[in-house]
């Protein structure tokens, strides 16, 4: 068997890459919808998972991925092979309305065997969770920003160029049915191994008509898409507690209350994006007391990777029960710093801890920053997960912030 192409037939190359993409789709696409099965029951409240559940989920989601990313290589290695081969000529030309709907659907599978894998590693890159890529490249990707609202805009492009390509599939996979077992003609045949006796076909001009097809057909896609709201993830998100301003002596201008967790191996970090602080502060000369702060956070608000629907769900922080957490605490000057010492309330737990953290002070502005680590469990999160093979127990916090003192 030849590895080239010629005007009538395939050769070995072009077969060789055909029944691989075959095998990778066929593959890829039903891991995919069981992982997604399996997730949406791990964040469904109604539904009891266990810690087997989310490992189960994270193996498909890495196979899942990792085969995605090979599908694109063998995709564009495919298009590239095939930009250099003669295009065997359609069996069926004369049937213009029938040739046209053939070269249609192959340019939108073409695409969307590249745009479909683009799209999930994009979404990949572009958040941060569990179920790497199981290759020694690719959690990230140039110029793809690590931002949730980016992360949910290919999430759902991946969506769409998804449905496009199962489309697409059922389309072809019907045309050569219908080759094989009405037309009896040798369509299918010469994609199989060996040679078919297929009479010398002179070479075709293809018309630039199906490619429009195939790109009037992705926006109708994407227009569909927009209509059902696979663009629209705000009603995937608990609804956050709406806090109300606090009077404070220092009013916090800028800052950030940040979180990293270890799921799987790998570090998870997000952030709470609404909370309040009301804090009275006077720098004492000697060791003492110093003030004290109050925050209230608004756990609906926070944002952590691909985990985010996870992390508010009644096994973990159960925004829905519990939608603010708390910490009140009194503010001392030591020989080395500073610490904030007080119960911090999760939940239903409260637990004293303290707060190292530094300080700059500039007159009537402050820069204020903190780390420290708490252990999950003290706080009944994600306490049916008692070991630390999916979740490990210690988490980080870690505040920066920058207040001016009011007037």
């Amino acid at each position: 068997m030849p590895y080239s192409n010629t005007h009538s037939t395939y050769g070995g190359v072009a077969k060789t890459f055909h029944w691989l993409t075959a095998l990778l789709m066929f593959t890829v696409i039903p891991v995919g919808y069981f992982a997604n099965d399996l997730a949406h029951a791990i964040t469904d409240p109604a539904i009891t998972t266990t810690e087997a559940d989310l490992t189960q989920a994270a193996f498909l989601f890495s196979l899942h991925k990792t085969l995605g990313v090979i599908l694109f290589f063998v995709a564009i290695a495919r298009v590239l092979w095939a930009l250099t081969q003669p295009k065997p000529g359609l069996l069926n030309a004369d049937n213009i309305p029938e040739a046209f709907a053939a070269e249609t659907i192959h340019w939108l599978l073409y695409g969307s065997l590249i745009l479909a894998p683009l799209s999930g590693w994009i979404h990949h890159a572009a958040t941060t969770g569990f179920a790497p890529i199981w290759l020694p490249f690719g959690q990230s990707l140039p110029f793809v920003p690590k931002d949730p609202a980016f992360a949910e805009f290919m999430s759902g492009l991946h969506y769409v160029f998804v449905w496009t390509l199962i489309a697409a599939l059922a389309l072809h996979i019907a045309g050569a049915l219908k080759h094989h077992i009405i037309d009896r003609d040798s369509t299918l045949r010469r994609m199989l191994p060996g040679a078919p006796d297929i009479p010398e076909l002179s070479p075709q001009t293809h018309s630039g008509m199906p490619l429009v097809a195939a790109l009037l057909l992705w926006g109708a896609a994407f227009g569909v898409g927009t209509f059902i709201g696979v663009f629209d993830h705000s009603a995937s998100h608990t609804q956050s507690a709406e806090l109300e301003a606090v009077q404070s002596d220092w009013v916090v201008q800028d800052g950030t209350l940040g979180l990293t967790v270890t799921q799987m191996g790998s570090p998870v970090t997000g952030s709470f994006a609404d909370w309040t602080a009301a804090i009275t502060f006077d720098d004492p000369d000697t060791s003492g007391p110093a003030g004290a702060v109050d925050v209230t956070i608004a756990i609906g608000s926070i944002s952590l990777g691909s985990v985010t629907s996870q992390a508010v769900g009644k096994d973990f922080f159960d925004a829905a029960i519990f939608p603010t957490a708390t910490f009140k605490a009194d503010l001392f000057k030591t020989e080395t710093g500073y610490e904030a010492r007080g119960p911090l309330t999760i939940r239903d737990k409260s637990v004293d801890i303290i707060l190292p953290f530094s300080l700059d002070q500039q007159e009537n502005t402050a820069i204020m920053t903190a780390e420290t680590h708490l252990n999950r469990l003290d706080f009944g999160v994600g306490s049916h997960m008692p070991d630390e093979g999916s979740l490990a127990f210690g988490v980080t916090v870690s505040v920066t912030l920058t207040a001016t003192r009011s007037e």
